[in-house]
This record gives C-alpha cells, structure tokens and sequence, in this order.
C-alpha cells in the first residue's frame, strides 16, 4: 500500500503545475528509495543533474551522499531520499517560501506512507520545515523528537564540497547517524515520544514545539 501511494505522489510529480517551478524545469523529481525505508533524507531541491535526470542527489553532492551512506555501512537503495521542492528553481537558487508550501504536501503525504524511523535534513531549508528560527550550524547533528518523529539536522553535503573545512564536520555527523537509527528503533513508536529523554530545546527564537534532544 506505501509502494502504491509513493507511485501515485511520483505520477502527480511529474505533472505538477502547482507553483512556478514547473515551468523552467525540464521535469519533476520525486524522490526515490524503497518504501519500507527506515531513513528518509530531506534536501532542498534538484539541480542540474538531477532536472535531466528525474532523480535525486545525482550530482556532485548525490556521489558524496553515497559516500557517506556508505561510511557507515548503507546504500542508497537502503534509504529514501526526497526534498522539500520537486522542481529544480532556475539557476540552483534557493526554493522560495510559496514554492516550498506548494510543495508541502507532497512530503507530508511521502513520510506518511514511509513511516521511517529517522528523518535526515540536509540543509536549512528542509530544516525549517522542522525546527524554524534554528540555525543549522548551531544544530547540526543533533537529533530531536518533532511531533512524534526523531529528525536530525545536518549540514547539505553541497556545503561540504563548497566549504573543505565543513567537510570533516559532515562526516562526524553521519557517523552518529546508527546510533540514532537504534535508539529510534528501540523507543518503538515514533508517536511515543516520552519514551526520549527530554531536555531543553537550543537556545533559538521561536523554536518548534514538542522538541526533545539526545
């Protein structure tokens, strides 16, 4: 039933005119990975590459992304990968705040079919979606319970390739990323969080409610 709906959220994808997007991109990009995924990785939205292909992170970043997956022992076809919009913004710009929204329920109705133990964000923009006001160099690689779900921040593996020093900093937090998984694993279900320490939210304003930190 999950792999049926993921089917149907591609098919609306790739005929998706419901914000400006569409029309500079060559298609939609919905997302990709198995539908019992039990990590779902959120970026910001498809580039080049990805616009040609109709796949995510195939680029520069999608090689390092595998490359990271695979330091702590994953394949990309163990994870789901998506990003907050479908179609790549004209010249690899920022995905605006309307784009974003119009977007937004295609992911609502991709994490409710996957139901995955941990979501990843990979960047700020797909961080907001969970923890706005916060500053991902202030949070990255921690993890936090958000309504119910362990989701962990971390930096756009982009930003490695753009900044060498950031790069050490990207693989120390997917190096904390089993550990996560298993404690995810181990507090059942991911609407039970009491089952997860709660301590004080980072000192950002306005901070999302129901937060809870490893």
């Amino acid at each position: 039933m999950a792999q049926a709906e993921l089917d149907l959220i591609a098919q609306e994808v790739k005929t998706c005119t419901k914000c400006k997007l569409y029309k500079s991109a060559r298609q939609g990009v919905p997302g990709e990975g198995p539908a019992n995924a039990e990590i779902l990785f959120i970026g910001e939205g498809p580039g080049f590459y990805e616009d040609q292909q109709g796949r995510p992170f195939v680029g520069a970043s999608g090689k390092f992304l595998e490359e990271l997956l695979a330091s702590i022992g994953l394949k990309r076809e163990d994870v789901f990968i998506a990003n907050v919009v479908k179609h790549r913004p004209p010249g690899n710009r920022d995905p605006e705040p309307d784009e974003i929204k119009a977007c937004s329920g295609y992911l609502d109705r991709q994490i409710a079919a996957l139901q995955p133990k941990v979501i990843v964000t990979l960047g700020r923009h797909s961080m907001a979606r969970y923890f706005p006001g916060a500053k991902v160099s202030s949070i990255h690689g921690q993890a936090r319970v958000v309504d119910g779900r362990l989701v962990v921040a971390m930096f756009h593996p982009a930003a490695a390739l753009h900044q060498e020093s950031l790069r050490q900093t990207v693989i120390a937090d997917f190096k904390k990323l089993p550990g996560y998984i298993a404690r995810a694993k181990g507090q059942g279900s991911p609407a039970a969080p009491s089952a997860v320490p709660k301590l004080a939210p980072p000192e950002e304003p306005e901070g999302p409610k129901q937060l809870s930190l490893f």
